[in-house]
């Protein structure tokens, strides 16, 4: 896995194998990442990156939150309860040298604590077929994580329903993942 573009273009992450399948870590390969990291700065959505606040829901190894970072967002929020998946944030983290930019929380998406500031892009990446996804957005949007209007990434098996009050943009498939875009209310 490696950063596709921007400040760390072409920087490798910390190797994952084959992840923890126990605890659903499954990261987004870098062709997935690729193809929606193109679709987000096409200028459809304005620049959603320059100067974002990110929460990265199901961080996993920060993968998605670490290239929004290295493509001009202000600060990312690592959300993660899984040990394997904690230290491979941090060590990403660290490899990077974006600290300054980056938390994590070692807590469950769906049970978040108020949030310090409200994030601008969403990163959601839940355990296929679990159906957590709309529970961590109810949860980001009753703790104060959602800016209005912001711009949520939803990764699942299949294309996703917006919850109530959401707004659908666009529905997109790769490979057996499908990137589900929706605006916060």
């Amino acid at each position: 896995m490696r950063i596709i573009a921007g400040d760390w273009r072409g920087r490798a992450l910390t190797a994952v194998g084959k992840g923890d399948p126990g605890a659903h870590l499954r990261p987004t390969t870098d062709r997935v990442r690729e193809s929606l990291f193109n679709m987000l700065g096409g200028g459809r959505f304005g620049e959603p990156f320059e100067g974002a606040v990110v929460l990265d829901l199901f961080a996993g190894t920060g993968a998605l939150g670490l290239e929004a970072l290295s493509r001009g967002a202000t600060s990312a929020t690592f959300v993660d309860d899984g040990r394997v998946a904690q230290k491979l944030i941090k060590q990403n983290i660290r490899l990077l040298g974006c600290a300054d930019r980056a938390r994590t929380l070692s807590c469950n998406a769906t049970r978040l604590p108020s949030a310090e500031a409200p994030a601008t892009l969403v990163f959601l990446d839940p355990p296929y077929g679990l159906n957590l996804g709309a529970k961590a957005l109810e949860a980001a949007r009753a703790q104060g994580w959602l800016a209005p209007g912001a711009l949520i990434v939803w990764e699942e098996s299949g294309p996703q329903d917006a919850p109530e009050g959401f707004t659908p943009l666009d529905s997109r498939r790769y490979g057996d993942t499908t990137v589900t875009l929706l605006e916060a209310p």
